[in-house]
């Protein structure tokens, strides 16, 4: 590969290189540091972080010709060597992110933080899941407006007992990583939120597990211990997503630039356009690309190498 270079001096923007796999080939790396060269940037350090499960080598780069050049020639490199890339990629994390400042990292729920979907799960005690899940992806898609398909799956919950809720709860798993990325950002200091097209009857138990900074969610309603097919309330899409996230970092004296957003679908958009570096985890295709970095390993805590902690 080719050596890093060390200037003394530098009144450029430094901009962090991630790169993450299950395998890092020579290849893939090499292909990634020569195109940081070609497009004018130098590499000032070299960085292999260890990661369970994945590999992760950091590249702090000076480059004063934009992030998004950058990000271009990093991801046509990357894309020129097909399948020899070995299911890697990279990210170009902005220099906003690796100042030594209080962060706040904000996530999604479903299909996030956790691997379920709790709307299906609720749906499968109705035995309407098949029919809840066909929606959900259409609405993750974009196809439809999240408010009203998930007043139509709601609807499909309608005289279940409230019992249900602690039985879901219990089912849920959090997403490979995850666990060990909340206590790396709040044990940096930094603040950790989720906003949840869910329900807070669901979240509010894992949040307070996790020691979650903040959380918002939908909230079912419920009457004579039964589920009213309801929810009370203005819904939480991706209007109110992009709001939350600026509305925390404020209440935390965190600047937006110092912020990190992660989600699968089209309701997190307005929420990942918002924060210094939006991420696509396992997300659909027109999430991939609007994102910043794509993320398309089962492994959340890959996000901690994206920024400074």
């Amino acid at each position: 590969m080719p050596a890093p270079n060390s200037p003394e001096n530098s009144a450029a923007p430094e901009y962090s290189v991630v790169s993450y796999g299950r395998e890092l080939g020579d290849a893939y790396l090499a292909a990634v540091q020569r195109a940081v060269g070609v497009a004018g940037g130098r590499i000032l350090e070299l960085e292999n972080a260890p990661g369970d499960g994945y590999a992760v080598t950091k590249l702090l780069v000076e480059y004063d010709g934009g992030i998004e050049t950058l990000r271009m020639a990093v991801t046509a490199a990357a894309a020129a060597l097909g399948a020899d890339a070995q299911g890697a990629a990279s990210a170009v994390v902005p220099s906003c992110l690796l100042e030594p400042a209080r962060k706040l990292l904000v996530m999604d729920v479903d299909s996030t933080l956790i691997k379920q979907e709790v709307i299906e799960l609720l749906a499968a005690h109705a035995g309407r899941e098949a029919e809840v899940a066909a929606v959900t992806e259409a609405a993750m898609r974009g196809e439809l407006d999240f408010a009203q398909s998930l007043h139509q799956r709601v609807r499909a919950l309608a005289g279940l007992p409230e019992s249900v809720i602690s039985e879901v709860g219990a089912r849920i798993e959090l997403s490979d990583g995850a666990e060990a990325l909340v206590k790396e950002f709040l044990a940096a200091g930094h603040a950790v939120a989720v906003v949840s097209g869910g329900f807070s009857q669901v979240l509010d138990p894992l949040a307070e597990r996790l020691q979650l900074t903040c959380a918002k969610a939908n909230l079912l309603g419920i009457a004579d211990g039964v589920l009213t097919g309801t929810v009370e309330g203005a819904v939480v899409d991706r209007a109110v997503k992009a709001e939350s996230l600026r509305t925390w970092a404020a209440a935390l004296g965190i600047e937006q630039r110092h912020t990190i957003a992660v989600g699968d679908g089209a309701n997190d958009l307005d929420m990942l356009a918002a924060a210094a570096l939006g991420v696509a985890f396992n997300a659909k295709p027109a999430v991939q690309a609007a994102a910043d970095a794509v993320l398309n390993l089962p492994n959340l805590d890959v996000v901690q190498h994206f920024v400074k902690l």
